[in-house]
């Protein structure tokens, strides 16, 4: 696996082209500009060099020299230290902590909702809509008194948020007025230019 990743002299990304949590990490890319390979490939199309490198078998993988990340956390957080300018993420260990926390709460109460909202069994997709719909309301509050997820800040729990509220159409999830400031907070990720760099072609059509 080593041998395979050290022949590589520029960082890699192996990436879906529709995945929330891959275009989450090509966000953090593109916020700190970094030089990297991005090649869009489907499960069909795996490379037989990305099955040498990703025990799990799981498309999203990083590649930088000698090291080989396939969890989304990690990946964003080793680019978040690897290239600290601009920082995604607080200072202070105890801040930090907190943005974990709740990136751990993104995950649990909102992307695990995902799979059974894809999937073909009707009644699970449309509790997972609903699921989703309610939490989304319920974190509205939030973003009266924050511009972003809890922070003055932009932060890697942004970077989750944005490929998620960019697929709130395509999920056919409808969010009620009282959420209203929910639209106002995701117009604001989406015209960041790193945002519109990191879309794929596909990503891109969701909202034609």
């Amino acid at each position: 696996m080593v041998s395979v990743a050290n022949r590589r002299s520029v960082m890699v990304l192996y990436s879906d082209t529709t995945s929330p949590i891959g275009h989450g990490v090509r966000i953090v890319l593109a916020e700190k500009d970094i030089n990297v390979e991005i090649n869009y490939i489907s499960d069909e199309q795996r490379p037989e060099e990305l099955n040498d490198l990703n025990p799990y078998n799981s498309v999203l993988t990083l590649i930088d020299r000698d090291l080989v990340l396939y969890d989304a956390q990690i990946i964003m957080e080793y680019l978040d230290e690897r290239f600290p300018h601009p920082p995604l993420m607080p200072v202070d260990p105890v801040s930090r902590a907190s943005n974990r926390q709740l990136r751990f709460r993104v995950f649990t109460d909102l992307y695990s909702l995902l799979d059974d909202i894809e999937s073909e069994d009707e009644l699970a997709a449309a509790n997972a809509r609903k699921s989703l719909r309610d939490n989304l309301t319920a974190i509205a509050p939030a973003f009266v008194q924050k511009p972003y997820f809890m922070s003055d800040e932009y932060t890697l729990i942004d970077c989750l948020m944005a490929p998620l509220l960019w697929r709130i159409d395509h999920y056919a999830v409808k969010l009620p007025a009282s959420a209203k400031i929910l639209d106002q907070y995701a117009e604001s990720l989406f015209e960041r230019e790193a945002f519109k760099i990191s879309m794929s072609d596909t990503e891109r059509e969701l909202h034609l």
